[in-house]
């Protein structure tokens, strides 16, 4: 039977139909994929000739396709535009998606094919591609079960499904959560601090809600706002609280016994491969190879860090004791750190936001690609979006086609917290055909409010900054196989082109090419700009701890150091106790609403965020060398982006740099030195 996803779509660049797929389509679209796939499986596996790369290896890599598409757009869709229906459907599908990926890595004929393959490897004339294809795939079966027993391959299947519903209720859970609470003021007085622009926010969130005076969400451009400005403290305890207590109040919605059951089946998982625990498991496949390394590497940065966090903090107590709060907590972080900021640069982010309007920033992030890798971006009008908010762009390469990239900046019930890089179709060649890539970056802004535009804080433009970096890794991809294209490398390597991107946003000559008044034009003041650019390692010490303390709460977890009998509250704590600088306070967690590690793929790989911030100063420190768009230098870089998976990252990074990074470039970066 022909389905939506299993035809070739007639449309510009086969982008995807979104006007032409109910809702309601995706559960019969998803099942059918599946069955197809699974009869291309069968195929490969019931394959009478002998086996060789091309009739097992590379035709399992291609086949599929049709479900990739529908998986990928149903996922896509649940994290940015939800609805009751997909919801429902998200909860039947996931099992079956679990499911189906067992029954290719459990299937025993299938896998002694590729291990046919993969043992005269060395006889065949593969290229450098093919090889690391046939290892990966090889490792994907026997680090998925191939090599158990049937009894134990059966344990496998149940702990899999279950992990599949529990993850999806994890998400839920929280969106459902951020989505139910909001604070309604109606006097004033109890604003006194927060700008007229978040004031005209959250008093149209209010009229949207039928409601007189003002309305704070748990949404970021709504809750960071109101903690950074607002000097009512009793109000920004009471949003704070509700922040952390997401997902952890004693209703139907708590997420503790949920994160209990996923740490345990991940460690019964483990075990069941022959892993000591979960972590030794993920970090066979990452450049740090295991905890040990991982362990070391957070600590020696956490004993570097904390005497700069703390002095960070005594800063802060400073100012609030001018106050006369002779106890500093969490809740006054946001809100005394803006203080001490305006205070040290002489500026404030509100005063900078009418500067920062959202198309100068993605345009000056487009510009950048453009001097660094040729690339033009395209405002495209006559391809289909699934939200009228969302645009998209056609990307060009000296006038060739290059890829499509969908933006999607503002916040919705139906999206999740956060911004997020994606893509619907990975870049792959097929028959001599290069099918390029659509790339897709969301995030959740603070919509345009009348005549004003979107204006965004400094820390946004990093972020578009840091999403459009994992958006270039995917839109550069040049490689044979989608499974080895673009961010699909080791997960402690993903973030470097990312965090590679966030650089250019503290360099003095491009930032004023782009900060302008939304209104008159005026270019951001050079004294302001020489400001911003000084403020790039401030309260570094405090994040660096914030950073590591979810690191190190993600490795706990996964190195087999919870018990089930525990609270999530006092394992968490005591587990973080050496990056905790605020006095505790009771019936908080992070845990449940830990949404990249219970319900993303950052399980054991949190830390790669400060792994790959090593990568991203060592690789930009090679730029500032020769000019931060110097064309040899990004010619080289470019093509680290462009080999995916392809490679072994650090195969990658020495063809770049030349040697191995050193994190003295972090630590110089981050004032820690």
């Amino acid at each position: 039977m022909s389905t939506i996803f299993s035809q070739t779509f007639n449309t510009p660049f086969e982008s995807i139909p979104f006007n032409s797929i109910t809702s309601e389509a995706y559960e019969q679209e998803i099942k059918q994929a599946i069955a197809a796939a699974r009869n291309e499986v069968d195929a490969i596996a019931g394959n009478a000739v002998l086996p060789d790369f091309e009739n097992t290896v590379a035709a399992l890599e291609k086949s599929g396709r049709s479900l990739s598409l529908a998986s990928a757009t149903f996922s896509n869709l649940t994290s940015a535009e939800t609805n009751d229906i997909l919801e429902k459907t998200k909860e039947i599908v996931s099992p079956l998606l679990a499911a189906f990926g067992n029954d290719i890595t459990l299937n025993e004929k299938l896998f002694q094919r590729i291990k046919t393959v993969f043992d005269k490897r060395n006889e065949l004339n593969l290229t450098s591609e093919d090889k690391r294809l046939l290892d990966k795939t090889y490792k994907r079966f026997a680090r998925n079960g191939a090599l158990l027993s049937p009894v134990q391959k059966e344990k496998l299947r149940g702990i899999d499904q279950e992990l599949a519903n529990l993850t999806v209720k994890f998400s839920q859970h929280v969106l459902q959560e951020t989505n139910n609470y909001f604070l309604h003021i109606t006097n004033k007085e109890e604003l006194a601090g927060i700008p007229d622009s978040i004031l005209q926010m959250s008093a149209t969130e209010a009229a949207s809600r039928n409601l007189e005076g003002w309305v704070f969400t748990l949404k970021f451009p709504s809750y960071v706002p109101f903690m950074t400005y607002t000097a009512n403290r009793e109000r920004r305890k009471e949003l704070y609280l509700a922040n952390a207590r997401k997902a952890f109040e004693n209703n139907e919605r708590n997420n503790e016994p949920i994160v209990k059951r996923i740490v345990a089946l991940r460690q019964e998982r483990a075990n069941l491969l022959g892993f000591n625990t979960y972590a030794d498991f993920v970090l066979q496949e990452r450049m740090a190879s295991s905890p040990e390394t991982v362990t070391d590497f957070l600590n020696d940065l956490l004993l570097k860090a904390k005497p700069f966090a703390v002095k960070d903090i005594e800063q802060l107590k400073k100012l609030a004791a001018a106050d006369g709060i002779n106890k500093l907590m969490a809740y006054d972080h946001s809100y005394y750190a803006e203080k001490l900021r305006e205070a040290k640069y002489n500026y404030s982010e509100e005063e900078i936001k009418p500067y920062f309007s959202l198309p100068n920033v993605q345009q000056a992030a487009f510009d950048a690609a453009g001097k660094l890798y040729g690339l033009n971006f395209k405002k495209r009008n006559d391809i289909a979006v699934y939200h009228p908010e969302v645009e998209v762009y056609e990307v060009l390469e000296n006038g060739i086609h290059k890829a499509l990239l969908y933006t999607d900046w503002f916040p919705r019930k139906g999206k999740r917290a956060g911004a997020w890089m994606t893509s619907f179709r990975g870049q792959f060649i097929k028959n001599g055909i290069n099918h390029r890539p659509h790339i897709s970056m969301v995030g959740n802004f603070s919509r345009p409010n009348g005549n004003i535009p979107s204006l965004l804080t400094f820390n946004e433009v990093t972020t578009l900054f840091h999403e459009f970096g994992h958006a270039l890794h995917g839109i550069l991809a040049d490689t044979v196989y989608e499974s080895l294209s673009g961010t699909s490398v080791y997960w402690d390597f993903v973030e470097l082109p990312s965090q590679f991107m966030e650089n250019y946003c503290y360099e003095k000559s491009f930032l004023g090419s782009f900060a302008k008044h939304y209104q008159t034009g005026e270019v951001l003041s050079e004294e302001k700009i020489d400001k911003i650019a000084a403020s790039a390692s401030f309260m570094e010490g405090y994040q660096t701890l914030r950073q590591l303390s979810f690191g190190i709460l993600d490795m706990a977890y996964h190195s087999n150091r919870f018990s089930n009998t525990e609270s999530l509250e006092t394992f968490e704590k005591a587990t973080i106790q050496q990056t905790i600088l605020y006095p505790d306070i009771e019936g908080t967690a992070l845990s449940p609403s830990f949404s990249h590690v219970f319900a993303g793929g950052y399980a054991a790989g949190y830390y790669s965020y400060k792994w790959s911030e090593v990568l991203d100063a060592d690789a930009f420190d090679a730029f500032k060398e020769q000019g931060i768009f110097d064309a040899a230098t990004a010619a080289r870089f470019k093509i680290l982006l462009s080999k995916g998976g392809t490679e072994d990252p650090m195969s990658l990074y020495i063809a770049f740099r030349g040697r191995k990074p050193i994190p003295e470039a972090l630590l110089h970066r981050a004032g820690l030195i």
